[in-house]
């Protein structure tokens, strides 16, 4: 049975090129052109992946990964005719997975939608949860809390949190969580300093007097177990 993606892209001759693309990696592909119609057929389809467009003719791409994000654990891919750092940031803090700059080749397309397809997710034993402290990770429910406040965290941060977690005080390299969090990875390594920068925040902000994630520099990053 072929894997089911959506497209949310308001070209015509865009949306036939991804259609193609997704075709040819197995994807059975559904098509919208619009943020509401888009995150609608999200709810109903349950999709594998999301191909989005940055720039939506009644509302920001932005907007509409965060609320798909807040109901599905799609796979998403932000495309963007704007070379814009800034929105490419964005994008990857709300949830998306990955992100490609218009104008993309069919081939540079496929690659990465096999390569975010490889993506590990977090696969732990059944009721694992993990504690620190105040810090309480249910791994198998994909849930945080600390001093009792929920965290609420992306796909890719709850992953990256699990692997440093996962072997307290061990440093692991940049490379090393790239490898396990986003497998076969296509740009350079700003990603990390992205998602670990938004995991800082949202850590901080319920436990400002705790660093859960320490930066051994010139190697990489540790989780710091802090004490019971």
């Amino acid at each position: 049975m072929a894997k089911r993606a959506l497209i949310i892209e308001d070209s015509p001759d865009v949306s036939k090129l991804l259609e193609k693309v997704l075709q040819r990696e197995g994807y059975d592909p559904l098509v919208a052109d619009s943020v509401e119609s888009g995150t609608a057929i999200a709810r109903d389809a349950e999709p594998n992946l999301v191909i989005l467009d940055l720039s939506l003719p009644d509302g920001d791409g932005i907007e509409a990964c965060r609320e798909i994000r807040s109901f599905s654990d799609a796979y998403i891919i932000m495309v963007t005719s704007r070379d814009d750092e800034v929105d490419k940031l964005l994008g990857l803090g709300v949830g998306a997975d990955d992100y490609v700059t218009k104008p993309f080749s069919p081939r540079e397309l496929g690659a990465r939608i096999r390569a975010v397809s490889r993506r590990p997710r977090a696969e732990a034993p059944s009721n694992e949860v993990r504690t620190f402290g105040e810090f309480i990770m249910d791994v198998s429910a994909r849930e945080l809390s600390i001093t009792g406040d929920a965290i609420g965290l992306t796909k890719t941060e709850f992953d990256l949190l699990e692997v440093l977690s996962a072997s307290p005080r061990r440093t692991f390299t940049r490379q090393q969580l790239i490898d396990q969090v986003w497998g076969d990875w296509f740009g350079d390594d700003h990603i990390l300093n992205v998602h670990v920068g938004n995991l800082r925040r949202k850590l901080s902000a319920v436990s400002p007097n705790q660093s859960y994630i320490e930066t051994v520099r010139g190697v990489g990053y540790r989780f710091h177990q802090p004490e019971a």
